[in-house]
């Protein structure tokens, strides 16, 4: 039985999708931090460059992807979608359940794919130096090595709990050339405030957004970059459920349901808005479902209304789910999900009951991703392991009812640098908050 399905580079998505195309209702636009009124490209582009905001407010259907950004998908592009038979086997489950793996990235993720596209808009623009901010590390390994590719400098604010939990992806990015602070940082006046009231404060994404982007308005020729919640970071992962579709095609299967962690939006985003596509334009029925951590958990908790961005209130507002930008998240594994809000496009569907949200603790998720990787052979990620969790809970649900069920899930990062994370859990030493 063929379990793993290839797409030649050929194949290599030429459009990524854009799904305001296809909302049911409008967004609601980005408001200015201080007039409240919509944001105009005049105020986006103190942060990005033109080519990039032109894209963010884009509502054309398909958006072509540059040929040097093909060139340098042809990396790692197409990536494989693998049946999980060895899994099936182990849950005995009717379930027929596929994984589409981002983890064969060089970074190790699905991060590249907005990456590779930031960096080169940037560089056309004439752009010098990205800032930006990281959780675990995935994205900024991944602007780390794009702006290597383009010949751009790259300083990355890295969230504190996992600058420490993850040294690796700090050794990873400095070897791509990146220098990266530990956020909240002494390089920047609000890091800088944040320690004075706290000196052991853990980080946030928040905070680190906050520190990434006054370094960019402070320093000549720089630009932010970003790797999640905003649509043009949506529009390109895109490529990831593309390239799901055909290869589910050569399987001979359609997906009942689809899955992706989710933290600001991005993986999940590239996995399932072709699919949503899919059942707003085509009359597919495909359940699309979000798996976030409970204590950090957006959609599941959170209200919907407009909120900053980030800490210091630098950033447009945004009509989103959130638990509050002021939100401290607790110190758990999954760094890259540790924001406290979602991607207004993900937050909007959500709003409209056309996608579905999951919460799961730590412990729950790290006892599916050591199954997972017993009965597969990859270790995930952290953050990857809350779809798996959801994956194996939609299998044994299916064994329940005996039914057949496929289900496709995004394993949007291995977990090869976060083997502490493992060793936590495999020794007891692992806890919920």
């Amino acid at each position: 039985m063929q379990s793993t399905f290839t797409l030649p580079q050929s194949e290599i998505p030429t459009h990524w999708y854009n799904i305001l195309a296809d909302m049911p209702t409008p967004m609601d636009p980005p408001l200015h931090p201080g007039t409240k009124q919509p944001a105009s490209l005049e105020d986006m582009t103190r942060i990005f460059p033109e080519n990039i905001v032109m894209q963010e407010m884009s509502t054309e259907r398909y958006i072509a992807i540059p040929d040097e950004v093909r060139d340098a998908y042809a990396l790692w592009r197409p990536t494989p979608l693998i049946r999980a038979v060895r899994l099936e086997k182990l849950l005995d489950t009717p379930a027929h359940i596929y994984f589409k793996h981002e983890g064969v990235s060089p970074a190790g993720s699905h991060k590249p794919n907005s990456a590779v596209p930031q960096a080169y808009y940037n560089k056309i623009a004439g752009t010098k130096r990205l800032a930006t901010e990281t959780g675990a590390g995935q994205w900024g390994s991944s602007l780390a090595m794009a702006c290597k590719f383009f010949g751009l400098e790259c300083v990355v604010y890295q969230v504190r709990v996992s600058y420490e939990q993850k040294p690796y992806r700090k050794m990873l990015m400095n070897t791509w050339g990146a220098t990266v602070y530990s956020s909240p940082s002494k390089n920047t006046a609000f890091g800088r405030k944040i320690l004075a009231e706290d000196p052991k404060c853990a980080g946030s994404l928040g905070i680190a957004i906050s520190e990434a982007i006054e370094d960019t308005v402070s320093s000549p020729n720089t630009k932010y970059a970003l790797g999640s919640v905003l649509n043009h970071v949506c529009l390109h992962q895109t490529v990831i459920g593309q390239e799901s579709l055909r290869q589910m095609e050569l399987a001979g299967e359609y997906p009942d349901v689809v899955i992706g962690c989710v933290g600001g939006g991005s993986n999940f985003s590239g996995i399932a808005f072709p699919f949503v596509r899919e059942n707003l334009t085509h009359g597919k029925k495909t359940r699309i479902v979000a798996v976030e951590p409970s204590v950090c958990a957006s959609l599941t908790q959170g209200e919907n209304r407009y909120d900053f961005g980030d800490t210091a209130e630098m950033t447009p507002l945004m009509k989103m789910f959130t638990l509050g930008h002021k939100f401290m998240p607790p110190s758990i594994h999954a760094g890259g999900l540790r924001y406290h809000g979602m991607a207004p496009t993900v937050s909007h569907l959500y709003k409209h009951k056309l996608i579905e949200a999951v919460a799961y603790p730590q412990t729950a998720v790290f006892e599916a991703a050591v199954q997972f990787a017993q009965a597969v052979g990859i270790v995930p990620a952290p953050e990857s392991s809350h779809a798996v969790r959801a994956a194996i809970d939609e299998a044994l649900a299916a064994k329940r009812e005996g039914k057949k069920r496929v289900i496709l899930f995004n394993l949007s990062g291995h977990g090869l640098m976060d083997m502490p994370s493992y060793e936590a859990y495999l020794s007891g030493h692992l806890n919920d908050p």
